[in-house]
C-alpha cells in the first residue's frame, strides 16, 4: 500500500490539492485517487475558492504516475483493474467537470497516471527541468478512451500517436512546441508565476469561467448534446456578475464579483 496522501490547502480564493509522496516522486496511490473526488466536491462546494492548483510536493515531480507497487495487488485480474480504473476514472472527472478554473503545476517528473492528471486540468504550466511521457507502451496498459481523448484534444492525433506508440520521454520545450504546456518557465519562477496566474484567475467572473469550462467540455467530447452548456451560458446573461462587470469597464475599475 502506497504511504502518499493528497492534501487539501486553501490561501484567500486560491484552493491547492497537493499530490504528497516524495519518496516515490509523488506517485498515485488507490488511497490518493479516491481522494481527489472527494477534495475536487469539497472545493468546488465552497464559494470562497474560485481557483484551484494542482500540484506535486517538492520540486522532483507533480507525480511519476499511478503508484506501480500496487498493480500485483490491486490490478493483477479483471476485477482489481475494474475497480481501480473506476477510482482513476472518477478523480479525472472530478477535476474535468469542476466549474473552477484547475491549474497543473508542473516541476520535474510528469509521467503515464501523472500526466492524465494534468490534463484533466484546464491549465498546465511547467518549469525548465520538467519532463513528460506515457509509458504505457512499454507496461502492456491499455490506455482508455477519456484519457486518450484529452490527450488528442491537447495536442492533436499526431503528436498523441507518437506520445503514446514511442513511449518516449519529451522535455519542457518539446511539450510546450507541441501544445502539451501552456507555458514553461524557469524553474525557480515557476510557484510565482501560477500564484499570481491563480489570483488573476480568481478575480473574473465565476460564472462565466464555468459557462466557458462547460462550453469548451461539450465540443471536446461532440456529443453534440450542448443543453447543459447553453444553461450556463444563459445565466451569466442574467447574473448579477454581468451587471457588475459592464458597470465596472463603464467606471473603469475593477470588477468585484460574487458568482450570483
Amino acid at each position: 500500500m502506497s504511504e502518499g496522501k493528497l492534501r487539501v490547502e486553501r490561501d484567500g480564493p486560491i484552493g491547492r490539492l497537493v499530490l504528497d509522496n516524495p519518496a516515490r516522486r509523488n506517485a498515485i496511490g488507490e488511497d490518493m485517487w479516491h481522494a481527489i473526488a472527494g477534495a475536487m466536491a469539497e472545493l468546488d462546494a465552497d464559494q470562497a475558492i474560485c481557483c484551484i492548483v494542482l500540484r506535486g510536493e517538492g520540486t522532483a515531480a507533480f507525480a511519476a504516475g499511478a503508484d506501480i507497487s500496487e498493480f500485483e495487488q490491486r490490478r493483477s485480474n479483471a476485477a482489481g483493474v475494474k475497480t481501480y480504473e473506476a477510482l482513476m476514472d472518477a478523480a479525472h472527472h472530478a477535476i474535468e467537470n469542476s466549474p473552477k478554473p484547475v491549474i497543473a503545476l508542473i516541476h520535474g517528473f510528469c509521467v503515464g497516471g501523472g500526466l492524465a492528471v494534468a490534463l484533466s486540468c484546464d491549465l498546465r504550466y511547467a518549469d525548465a527541468s520538467s519532463r513528460f511521457a506515457i509509458p504505457a507502451a512499454r507496461l502492456g496498459l491499455g490506455y482508455g478512451v477519456p484519457g486518450t481523448n484529452r490527450l488528442v484534444a491537447t495536442v492533436g492525433h499526431a503528436a498523441a500517436r507518437e506520445i503514446m506508440f514511442s513511449a518516449r520521454r519529451y522535455g519542457a520545450d518539446e511539450a510546450l512546441a507541441m501544445g502539451l504546456v501552456n507555458r514553461v518557465l524557469p524553474d525557480a519562477e515557476l510557484d510565482d508565476y501560477v500564484g499570481k496566474l491563480a489570483l488573476d484567475l480568481a478575480s473574473n467572473a465565476p460564472l462565466t469561467i464555468a459557462a466557458s469550462k462547460s462550453v469548451i467540455n461539450a465540443l471536446i467530447a461532440a456529443k453534440g448534446d450542448y443543453a447543459e452548456a447553453k444553461k450556463m451560458v444563459a445565466r451569466c446573461m442574467k447574473s448579477e456578475d454581468y451587471v457588475e462587470g459592464r458597470r465596472a469597464f463603464m467606471e473603469k475599475r475593477a470588477p468585484a464579483f460574487k458568482g450570483k
